[in-house]
């Protein structure tokens, strides 16, 4: 099996490491030495030249900001970016992790103008960003500003002369800002994309003139009748002001479900009627993707039907702050045009964090619900503005989350399990239940259009008190150190406790959906755990969890996170099936953007995966999808792929995937550009699936320093790869990790060069979109390349220690090469970063580089090739 993401936070010798002081006999550890540097004063401008702004790096390091311009300029780097509020806001875990290994913990903090406090609330609860960089802190001694020695500015003009050898003045081109993407998605202008040499069918309906929008009723079927007026006006060039033919938006009582729409389009007048607002809003959509395609105002008469089957239908934000949030309003993680671009890609819900005890007051534990008010405000609000696209929102319950010892000095008789320094609300206690059923009950209250609520009942974080309990094979899990839990049986806890979460929704007058995930649950606890679920709530379960999968050679089960292999796999399926035969409804979790696989690129072209893996959901008879965890969240053509399988009845598998191109890159390239998804399809399908995805550098790919003497530091989760290469290797043998990249790298390549063929019959008002998907495709050919030649140099690195010198020669020839081809790797993917701000970035761990680290990656490679004569 793959190293899932619990697997590698709980693990054996990292346990006592978590969210306290090392064991005993763990020194602390030296950061990483970088001597492509001149000193590491050079190193923090440089690592912080895109990160922070001048006045803050020059405080950090007691200079001024002239001496801080001064060091950059002199090793040639280009102008230095100011970065705003909102940049700073959203890129602090980047800022961290770069610093990480440079200066003390002070120092960091002042960087990013925090407090101390605020600082160890983000290790801690950002989705465990102290476990992802290394459960230790290298000791870093302070950093102190001093005049740079005639060596150092020697060493700073070699720098600036390597760079303008390598780079030349693309090095100075201004590129995209950072987080530009977060711009772009909240753009809600169309884009001009009528065929002026267009002329309509003799079959056709011409919308270019006499027709107008009739006004309907409501807010929400308003706003759709503005934006396809603005779609028509700005996208196809049509006035809709006045006229003799009408578009009528309109909703008739619930028949086909919600989401589902009929269009009859005529001579005389086009009619959308849904069987509630979102599914008149994904009519709308339909007419505008009908054009789109068309790329021109022309609609074919008829008749059409969609049912909608899947609902709901929710994924993650592809910018959301992790955090807290709904406090940070300003740092909006669904503007109005990207909930619009996920609506007419067919998401009818996003999701979002939630901690119960911030949430709302609480009259059995008055400490709790600070900020509450404010939070369930803006909560309403985020509520009602989606509603306006059709889309739901969706809170995450990870309840009742582990407190400290202090909190139950107050109230020992809810103590349950305890782990690693904190203890279980033990939900055996009514008075636990009682609070998460009020908590609920005032949520739905306060804010009544909620969508739903899912939850993980046994994750990461500590949370009732068999949350712990070895569940991850057959065994259910035990209560640890309760004395109430350890005389229950743990299907019974667990299922009082999501059927809490039901009762306190219900409770206030809410049909929202209550969704019961069985992350983590062991095959014994889900047999007896699904019977036990009220029949309103929804059963969820990983599509391709434990699936099998030979790559290269070696049988592996699918551990969760998947597009390279299809599912469902046969826990998902067995589980469903155990939800049928007991009345709930079965939904499934999927990533149907990218995954931990690689989720450097926003989406992952593999669209032919995507399409076979929808085609075996619906034959599983699954009712909804979670589409993506913390990453996923991009409205790209894969979303646009299974849009298609949302309703019934649907066009075969080949005419999507046509269609989806069609109105992505015109319809002279679509042909070409689908071949290019089936090759990217099948070289993905040489992942070699059971390496250590959370650690191996596909996700830093050419941006991943390489090291000649070992760094001797374990890899952290994510952000820092290190060079453990049999770490990354999980229980495949590196030679076949080396060569399994190789492959997917090279048959990913064909794929690039159909790409490009396509690129030349690509309609010019579309030519963004092939611009933006070429680069999506680079990235993943760079980072795959990368990871191979990454892994086969450690390989060799390791051989050196005992060969003859004849073999020493040929292994460090190799070595070189390898070398060399990082650094044409690093220059090329340099261009692709600076290009396309949505590269390298994901929500949950923000940028794994910055351009200026891919330019780091070439002064570090030619430095080695120095060291290999």
């Amino acid at each position: 099996m793959s190293l899932s993401r619990r697997h590698f936070l709980l693990a054996g010798p990292l346990l006592p490491a978590l969210r306290g002081a090392a064991p005993a006999g763990l020194r602390e550890s030296e950061p990483v030495p970088e001597p492509h540097f001149p000193s590491r004063l050079y190193q923090f401008v440089w690592r912080n030249w895109e990160l922070a702004n001048t006045d803050r790096m020059a405080e950090v390091a007691g200079a001024t900001p002239r001496q801080i311009l001064d060091l950059g300029e002199s090793m040639g780097l280009p102008a230095k970016p100011s970065l705003s509020e909102d940049q700073l806001r959203r890129i602090y875990i980047t800022v961290i992790r770069q610093n990480w290994h440079l200066l003390p913990e002070p120092q960091i903090i002042k960087l990013l103008g925090w407090s101390d406090e605020r600082f160890r609330f983000t290790l801690k609860e950002d989705d465990f960003l102290d476990i992802k960089l290394g459960l230790n802190k290298p000791r870093c001694p302070e950093l102190r500003y001093d005049p740079p020695s005639e060596a150092d500015q020697h060493a700073a003009a070699r720098i600036r002369e390597t760079l303008r050898a390598v780079f030349g003045d693309s090095l100075r081109a201004p590129g995209q800002r950072s987080f530009q993407f977060v711009e772009e998605l909240s753009d809600l202008r169309f884009v001009p994309m009528r065929d002026p040499s267009a002329r309509p069918a003799p079959t056709e309906i011409d919308l270019t003139s006499g027709w107008s929008i009739a006004e309907p009723e409501g807010d929400v079927l308003a706003s759709a009748a503005r934006r396809l007026r603005e779609f028509l006006r700005d996208a196809m060039g049509v006035s809709t002001a006045t006229g003799g033919k009408h578009i009528v938006l309109e909703v008739r009582p619930p028949g086909n479900g919600p989401g589902s729409f009929d269009i009859a389009v005529s001579e005389a007048a086009v009619r959308i009627t849904g069987d509630s607002d979102s599914g008149a809003l994904q009519g709308v959509y339909w007419l505008m993707d009908q054009m789109e395609e068309r790329e021109a105002p022309f609609l074919r008469p008829g008749v059409t039907s969609r049912k909608a089957v899947w609902n709901p239908r929710f994924l993650y934000s592809h910018f959301a702050l992790y955090g807290d949030p709904l406090m940070e309003p300003e740092a909006d993680p669904f503007p109005d045009a990207y909930l619009e671009k996920l609506a007419r890609r067919g998401i009818n819900g996003v999701w979002m964090q939630a901690v119960l005890n911030n949430l709302a007051p609480s009259k059995q534990f008055p400490e709790f619900g600070e900020g509450s008010e404010t939070r369930l405000r803006n909560l309403d609000a985020l509520v009602r503005r989606a509603a306006r696209f059709g889309i739901s929102i969706y809170l995450y319950l990870n309840e009742p989350r582990a407190m400290p010892p202090e909190f139950f000095r107050a109230h020992p008789e809810t103590r349950g399990s305890s782990f690693l320094g904190t203890n279980a609300m033990c939900t055996s206690v009514p008075a636990v239940r009682e609070w998460i059923a009020d908590a609920l009950t005032h949520v739905v209250r306060h804010a009544p259009g909620i969508g739903g609520f899912f939850s993980i009942t046994m994750s990461e974080n500590h949370t009732n008190c068999f949350s712990h309990g070895g569940a991850w094979g057959k065994a259910a899990p035990n209560a640890g150190d309760c004395p109430r839990c350890a005389q229950r049986k743990s299907w019974d806890v667990i299922a009082e406790l999501i059927t809490t979460f039901r009762d306190g929704v219900r409770r206030g007058g809410s049909s929202a959906h209550v969704i019961a995930w069985d992350w983590g649950w062991g095959d014994d606890l889900t047999a007896n755990l699904i019977p036990l679920l009220p029949k309103d709530v929804r059963f969820q379960s990983i599509s391709e969890w434990d699936q099998p999968v030979n790559r290269g050679g070696v049988p592996m089960r699918v551990g969760e996170y998947s597009i390279s292999v299809v599912g469902p796999g046969p826990r998902a399926t067995r589980n469903w099936e155990r939800a049928r035969k007991s009345g709930v409804t079965a939904m499934a979790k999927t990533q149907f953007n990218n995954t931990w696989e690689i989720s450097a690129a926003p989406w992952i072209p593999a669209v032919h995966l995507i399409a076979r893996h929808c085609e075996n959901l619906t034959k599983a008879g699954i009712a909804g999808i979670m589409a993506s965890w913390t990453c996923g969240g991009y409205p790209s053509p894969n979303l646009s792929a299974a849009k298609a399988f949302y309703f019934e009845p649907r066009e075969s598998t080949p005419a999507v995937l046509r269609s989806v191109a069609a109105r992505r890159y015109g319809r002279a390239a679509a042909g070409e550009a689908v071949e290019a998804w089936r090759r990217f399809s099948e070289a993905f399908e040489e992942y070699p699936y059971g390496v250590a995805v959370y650690i191996i550098p596909t996700q830093h790919g050419p941006a991943n320093l390489l090291r000649l003497e070992p760094t001797g530091h374990a890899p952290g989760m994510i952000l820092f790869p290190h060079d453990d290469y049999k770490a990354w290797c999980g229980k495949y043998p590196p030679e076949v990790v080396q060569r399994q990249f190789g492959k997917m790298a090279a048959l990913w390549n064909e794929g690039l060069t159909a790409f490009r063929d396509a690129l030349a019959k690509v309609s010019p008002r579309k030519k963004a979109n092939a611009s933006a998907d070429l680069a999506v495709a680079e990235t993943c050919y760079h980072h795959f390349r990368s990871t191979a030649n990454q892994v086969e140099f450690y390989i060799l690195r390791d051989r050196l220690r005992s060969v003859s010198d004849a073999e020493r020669a040929q292994i460090t020839a190799r070595m070189r090469a390898i070398v060399e081809d990082e650094i044409d790797l690093a220059r090329r993917q340099y261009w692709v970063a600076r290009a396309n701000s949505a590269i390298a970035y994901e929500a949950s761990n923000h940028y794994y580089y910055r351009p200026l680290d891919l330019v780091e990656k070439v002064l570090n490679c030619r430095d080695i090739l120095a060291r290999l004569k």
